[in-house]
């Protein structure tokens, strides 16, 4: 019953500070953390310790498994590189660093237990981040956060298991790099697999609660056999929730989705403030532990104030050649852009003259726009090696096409043109993507000071080992980084924001991509509904007076909607049909320009969602 009561309580606590934080200009997880810190240290609560592992497997992989579910694939892709660097090259130089710092400051510990509290300290938390994404800061800025929390936890595990070890023996830096690629290699796999196969499953499922109720075991069916097989289970979550978020549009039902969605973002308002709750809770127990085998606080105090200030300093000092290396990115993609923009206009005047698809793209075209994608640090010889081997593969490309022709070489031919054509419209959309946002100091000093840590560094922490040299002190050490961290920078975050004018910064490409997102609605409707090939599921053919209504309904965004009653019984059933093979067009092609990245991703992510209700209005008209 005590159980039960606790659990109630703070479910209830949880749904009161989240539904009136907003009002008070205050982050929820920061008042959380301090209302659970004020009750462990009421005297009439007793020590509170959750084991590491219910946090490790039990929440942290459903956690991931939703905020990677929800990341846009395109824009990882195009920011590939900066959450690569920030979630590997930081951590380890994070690790490194403090570590040795660590190791001087803390009496008894060696340079291997300093690394693993270093380790512990280093990464961000993906949790922690959403703070950030409720002040309208700037999309490219809140797509990197979320990313470098995504992943940089298993740079952190495999660091803290391989410095445990070096306590008792010695360990090698290559036994470590390759322990930390064979972990993600097989946890790639294994959420791969595990997504792939949850799709599987509940695209046969036709109920939604079902389908909800299944996407609940994928995180745990991907995380369970990578840890199994000495991998990261979180990142197999991660990949599992990655591969659902893609795919999720072209398997399941819009009925499956909203239902996910809706289930998925309460299980993460639950399970975000039991976190930072039990952050709070934890604080008792600590301090107790630290002042019985220390007698006082100091140190720990003192050793936290350093590994936070310290982790802001490194993060500080890798972000800012970092940005510099992406600056150099956005220069080199201004020089690329004329020469894809030439050679698409010519692809698309070759196309409107009825012209062999590509004949206007000569081999000094192609070369020309291979050699200005090219690094322009690049060493002449190896560019000029580079370009020539180019240039003669478009020419024997030539050469091919040139030749007498099959029916079937010319079909080959048409398509490697037509992933050709696809391939130069993704790198034009991510030229412009780079354009729209740039990185600049400000959005530099978001990036470092929007570094928290959270309840992963705590989870961590409580995995050392119960003999690890001046345990106690390091669990309490990580505990005071975490918690500074999150209600120093995270209490003065939204001010920095602001401040910086950056507070509701709306995407560059919001107001093109709208009207653009409207043309290519329009255009896939016009192009099944003009279609002379049109045909019924059953192989008829639609009435015209349902052609015409659905064309009215669709193109001229007439607000009536047609009731069944209105409609003749016996053209009831094509009207019907008709309009949702026309949305279906419509979702086919938005998943295109989704895939291609030519539109901002917020609005992508709406466009489906606007049809999603749509189909399911429909649906339940037509019953």
């Amino acid at each position: 019953m005590d159980v039960m009561l606790v659990a109630v309580a703070s479910v209830v606590i949880i749904i009161a500070v989240t539904a009136l934080a907003p009002r008070a200009g205050v982050a929820a997880p920061l008042i959380l953390v301090l209302i659970g810190t004020g009750i462990s240290l009421l005297p009439t609560t007793p020590a509170i310790e959750i084991d590491p592992e219910l946090i490790l497997a039990g929440v942290l992989p459903a956690l991931l498994y939703a905020a990677a579910a929800s990341f846009p694939a395109m824009e990882f892709r195009r920011e590939l590189t900066a959450i690569g660097g920030m979630s590997v090259l930081l951590v380890v130089v994070s690790a490194v660093v403090l570590g040795a710092v660590f190791a001087a400051v803390v009496p008894g510990i060696g340079l291997a237990a300093g690394i693993a509290l270093g380790a512990i300290v280093s990464p961000t938390d993906a949790v922690a981040t959403s703070i950030i994404k409720k002040l309208g800061a700037p999309r490219r800025v809140v797509v990197m956060l979320d990313g470098e929390g995504l992943l940089n936890d298993a740079t952190s595990l495999v660091l803290l298991r391989s410095a445990i070890a070096a306590t008792a023996a010695t360990v090698s830096v290559w036994s470590v790099v390759g322990d930390f690629l064979q972990a993600v290699a097989i946890a790639v796999v294994c959420g791969v697999i595990v997504g792939r196969l949850g799709l599987w499953v509940r695209a046969r499922v036709r109920n939604a609660a079902l389908s909800t109720a299944a996407s609940f075991v994928v995180p745990f069916a991907a995380y369970a056999p990578a840890e199994a097989l000495g991998a990261s289970g979180i990142v197999a979550a991660v990949a599992a929730g990655l591969v659902t978020g893609t795919l999720a549009a072209r398997h399941l039902r819009p009925q499956d989705r909203l239902s996910e969605e809706s289930n998925w973002r309460t299980v993460e308002v639950l399970l975000e403030g039991g976190l930072f709750l039990v952050m709070g809770l934890q604080i008792f127990g600590l301090v107790e532990d630290v002042r019985a085998e220390h007698g006082s606080l100091a140190l720990a105090l003192g050793v936290a104030t350093i590994g936070a200030v310290g982790i802001v300093l490194v993060r500080a000092a890798f972000v800012l050649p970092l940005l510099a290396l992406l600056e150099r990115r956005r220069r080199r993609a201004e020089q690329v852009r004329e020469v894809v923009h030439g050679m698409q206009a010519r692809l698309e005047a070759g196309r409107a003259s009825s012209e062999e698809p590509g004949r206007g793209l000569t081999a000094a075209a192609v070369a020309e726009a291979y050699a200005a994608s090219l690094p322009a640090g690049m060493d002449p010889r190896r560019r000029r090696r580079a370009v020539q081997r180019m240039t003669r593969r478009v020419e024997a490309e030539q050469r091919r096409r040139a030749a007498p022709r099959t029916e079937r070489r010319e079909a080959g031919m048409a398509t490697r043109m037509a992933q050709f054509q696809r391939r130069m419209l993704r790198k034009l959309a991510d030229v412009d993507y780079l354009m729209a946002a740039p990185l600049g100091p400000r959005e530099g000093m978001v990036l470092v000071w929007a570094g928290m840590r959270g309840v992963v560094t705590l989870a961590a922490a409580q995995t050392l080992p119960a003999d690890f040299p001046q345990r106690s002190l390091l669990v309490l050490v990580a505990f005071g980084v975490a918690a500074g961290t999150l209600l120093v920078q995270g209490g003065t975050l939204p001010w920095v924001v602001r401040r910086l004018g950056l507070a509701g910064s709306a995407s560059p490409r919001h107001a093109e991509g709208m009207e653009g997102l409207r043309a290519v609605h329009d255009a896939a409707s016009r192009a099944m509904l003009d279609d002379p090939g049109l045909r019924r599921p059953d192989g008829g053919t639609y009435a015209p007076v349902v052609v015409a209504r659905v064309r009215d309904l669709v193109l001229r965004d007439q607000e009536d909607q047609v009731e069944e009653e209105q409609t003749p019984e016996e053209l009831a059933t094509q009207f019907f049909e008709l309009r949702l093979a026309t949305i279906g067009a419509q979702r086919a092609a938005l998943l295109e320009a989704r895939s291609v990245g030519r539109y901002d991703s917020v609005l992508l992510n709406r466009a489906l969602e606007l049809l999603d209700a749509e189909q399911i209005a429909v649906e339940m008209r037509a019953e």
